[in-house]
C-alpha cells in the first residue's frame, strides 16, 4: 500500500510521466527490486494505482446514502465528474482498463443501484439498461470535454446541464404541489417499468412464470424506447 500511495502522488503531481520505480522506490523508502517483484513492471504498478483509487472513490460515493432517488443520482454524477476532471491521468488510466476492472465494474454498480431506484420509486421512463448507458456515455463525454478545454474557457454549468438533459430523457417530472391529476398520473412506460422491479418478489409464481413475466416486460419496454 505504501508503494502505491507514493506511485499515486507521483502521477498527481506529474502525470504517468513522473511515475518512475526509481522515484516510486525512493517516496516508498523501498528499494526497486521490491517493486518489480510486487507488481511486475511500471504498467502493473500504474494498473494498481489505478484501481487503488477508483476503488477509495467508489466507496466513497457508496458511503454517500441520500434518501431522494434523483438528488442520490445527481450527487454520483457530481462526484464523478470531478473526480474524472480532477485526475485526469487516472481516469486515462481507467478508461483503458475499464473492461477488467473490478473498482470500474463497481462504480456501475453504485449507478445500476441508483438508477433501480428511480424505477422502484415510479420516475424511470426507460429500461434500466438504457439509463445506465446514457448516464455513462454523457458522464464520460462531459469529463473529456472539460479536459480537452483549456481551463480558462471552460463552461461550469456544462456538466449539469447534460444531466438535466439525460434527466428529461429517462425520467419523468415529479408532480409539484398543486399539480393536475392529468400531470401526476405515470404514462404506461413509467408504470411498466416500476412494476418490472416488483417482479422477482411476486408470491406464489415458479421461477418459469417470473421469467416469463420479465420477458414480457421488458417487450414491452423496448418497444416503448423506439422512436
Amino acid at each position: 500500500m505504501q508503494i502505491v500511495e507514493a506511485a499515486l502522488a507521483l502521477l498527481r503531481d506529474g502525470g504517468a510521466g513522473a511515475v518512475t520505480t526509481r522515484r516510486v522506490a525512493d517516496a516508498a523508502g523501498v528499494q526497486a527490486p521490491t517493486i518489480y517483484r510486487l507488481f511486475g513492471d511500471k504498467d502493473g504498478l500504474l494498473d494498481a494505482v489505478a484501481e487503488h483509487a477508483m476503488a477509495l472513490h467508489v466507496a466513497d460515493k457508496r458511503a454517500r446514502r441520500v434518501d431522494d432517488p434523483v438528488e442520490a443520482l445527481h450527487l454520483g454524477w457530481q462526484s464523478q465528474i470531478d473526480f474524472g476532471v480532477t485526475h485526469p491521468e487516472l481516469t486515462r488510466l481507467m478508461n483503458a482498463r475499464s473492461e477488467v476492472s473490478p473498482a470500474v465494474r463497481a462504480g456501475v454498480g453504485v449507478l445500476q443501484a441508483r438508477v433501480h431506484a428511480l424505477a422502484t420509486a415510479g420516475l424511470l421512463t426507460v429500461s434500466e439498461e438504457r439509463a445506465v448507458g446514457l448516464i455513462h456515455a454523457a458522464g464520460v463525454g462531459a469529463v473529456q470535454a472539460t479536459l480537452e478545454t483549456p481551463p480558462d474557457l471552460r463552461d461550469p454549468g456544462l456538466a449539469d446541464a447534460l444531466f438535466d438533459a439525460v434527466l428529461r430523457q429517462i425520467a419523468r417530472p415529479r408532480p409539484t404541489v398543486g399539480a393536475s391529476t392529468d400531470t401526476a398520473v405515470p404514462d404506461t412506460a413509467t408504470i411498466t417499468v416500476q412494476f418490472r422491479t416488483l417482479v422477482p418478489a411476486l408470491p406464489a409464481m415458479s421461477a418459469a412464470e417470473r421469467a416469463l413475466m420479465l420477458e414480457w416486460l421488458d417487450r414491452s419496454i423496448r418497444a416503448a424506447e423506439r422512436p
